[in-house]
């Protein structure tokens, strides 16, 4: 599917930057086309004008124009950017020639012939590998014909289109293989993304099927023992209580990912004390600490202010404390730091305990992951509270990650922008 999806996004481009490229070639070659036909036009009007100054217009020319008379010139090959005139009858003999060269008898009259052949004043022909454009003028008892070399426009002009074509094969060469370059990158997100969607309702159907298959099975018992009174029954019943209990937990937590994901939604930001957040979560927490025997130690640096919401601020170091508390070794401890550091506040928050392995620690942020599946459900997670801390983190523009300490302590750090 991604495949075709990137197939058709780099045939597309393709196709759109074919058709710009086609488009601009067309209006360069467009615009020097016209450019040369114009200079073409001029230089023939200018022949003409220093045909008539001359003379030259049904008479003999003035001195110093050098005449080559039909049949009197030796044939000698036609130069480039050169011109001649030519005076005719009506019929089409020549009557003089107006020219700075030499040229065969038959060369005049085929240009002749080629310039009298149709009706229009002007155009172009080609005789003896050379491309001459002409101009006729209707005389009283006959015409006047100017001639011009134009080969050197027409190679150029044919060239352009070479280089034209190069340029175009070089360019959608480089461009083909930078657009699938980008099509790829482009495609990459889209997949993760999809991929992750895939995990997550795999995952999500995962965790729901075991409460509901507990659920299921009490509840056959309970039928099963239709006459017996509640009392009897009340195992079962609160084991049917205690797995609906975990489904709606991880129906809300799906549910509040799903908000969080849709662009800051509902959320209120406003600037509070940060350091006043963290201390009163910590105040709540502090009793369930030491009834775990576990050794509590705090450092919060006073008047830290962020721009967010506090509850759901509140939320993350909740989630990290709880987390510190399930993964801290017996009678291990839990540390909680909070500083200033350059432009932006960090909280740390440690707990003695394994280290996280590397594989691990990339991963540990992700929807359903656990690093220990048996021992988080016995504990009674779904792996979705680094998850909610994560994407708080991020919808606060702040960064969230785990590293490991020395003396096989964890350390949870996250990092938000300090409100100025």
């Amino acid at each position: 599917m991604f495949r075709k999806l990137r197939n058709k996004f780099l045939l597309l481009n393709m196709v759109t930057i074919s058709v710009m490229m086609l488009l601009a070639f067309a209006c360069i070659y467009f615009i020097m086309y016209q450019n040369v036909s114009r200079d073409i036009d001029m230089e023939l009007h200018r022949e003409a004008d220093i045909g008539r100054k001359s003379g030259n217009m049904g008479g003999p020319p003035k001195s110093g124009n050098p005449i080559a008379e039909p049949g009197k010139g030796d044939r000698q090959p036609m130069a480039r950017s050169i011109s001649f005139m030519l005076i005719t009858d009506s019929q089409g003999t020549i009557k003089s020639t107006r020219s700075s060269f030499a040229l065969a008898e038959d060369n005049y009259q085929e240009a002749a012939k080629a310039a009298l052949s149709g009706n229009d004043q002007q155009g172009k022909f080609k005789l003896e590998d050379t491309s001459w454009a002409y101009q006729v003028q209707k005389l009283p008892d006959g015409f006047a014909i100017s001639f011009l070399d134009v080969t050197a426009q027409q190679a150029f002009l044919t060239n352009l289109i070479y280089a034209f074509l190069l340029v175009a094969f070089v360019m959608l060469f480089i461009i083909f293989f930078t657009s699938r370059y980008f099509a790829n990158r482009s495609i990459e997100p889209v997949q993760e993304a999809f991929d992750k969607q895939k995990q997550f309702i795999a995952d999500a159907s995962h965790e729901l099927k075991t409460p509901l298959a507990v659920i299921n099975t009490n509840v056959d018992v309970l039928l099963a023992h239709s006459d017996d009174t509640i009392q009897n029954q009340s195992k079962w019943l609160t084991f049917i209580k205690s797995e609906s209990e975990r489904m709606a937990k991880l129906t809300n937590d799906l549910l509040y990912l799903a908000q969080i994901d849709q662009a800051n939604t509902g959320v209120m930001m406003a600037p509070f004390d940060a350091s006043d957040a963290v201390e009163q979560v910590v105040l709540t927490m502090e009793a369930v600490i030491f009834e775990r025997d576990l050794h509590l130690s705090y450092e919060i640096e006073p008047g830290l202010k962020i721009r967010g919401s506090l509850e759901q601020f509140k939320q993350v170091v909740m989630i990290l404390l709880d987390n510190a508390m399930k993964y801290t070794s017996p009678n291990g401890s839990v540390e909680i730091e909070m500083r200033k550091r350059h432009q932006h506040m960090e909280l740390s928050v440690t707990n003695s305990g394994e280290a996280i392995s590397e594989e691990h620690l990339a991963r540990i942020f992700d929807r359903f992951y656990r690093t220990d599946p048996s021992r988080t459900r016995s504990q009674g997670g779904y792996g979705l509270g680094l998850a909610i801390a994560k994407a708080i983190v991020d919808q606060h523009k702040g960064r969230i990650y785990a590293k490991n300490k020395k003396d096989h302590k964890v350390a949870f750090v996250v990092e938000l922008p300090l409100h100025s």
